[in-house]
């Protein structure tokens, strides 16, 4: 039996750690965020850019493309950057659902 308790445990407990760090986010949230980094990329901007377009502080965006710290973009956000690049909200949106 305490065999068995020892090998649940070293599981659970790496199980633990290599969840610990990550933060669990939604297809579409993600989606979002990468459309973002490569919007960024493509147009040559950092975080401080995006930032500024936005009206918030550089660390938000950070937060944002952390998986450890997941702040998340609003349609506010996408408001204004589509605004910025010229594109419509839904150019930041796949075009099927993102759920399994």
């Amino acid at each position: 039996m305490s065999h068995l308790y020892n090998i649940l445990k070293s599981f659970f407990l790496s199980f633990y750690r290599s969840m610990k760090g990550a933060i669990k986010i939604s297809g579409i949230d993600q989606y979002v965020i990468d459309f973002v980094i490569k919007l960024r990329d493509r147009h040559n901007l950092n975080q401080d850019d995006i930032a500024t377009i936005l009206g918030v502080k550089r660390t938000f965006i950070t937060n944002v493309e952390s998986a450890k710290n997941r702040a998340k973009y609003n349609l506010s956000h996408i408001d204004k950057l589509a605004d910025h690049f010229g594109l419509s909200p839904k150019d930041f949106l796949p075009q099927k659902s993102t759920i399994k």
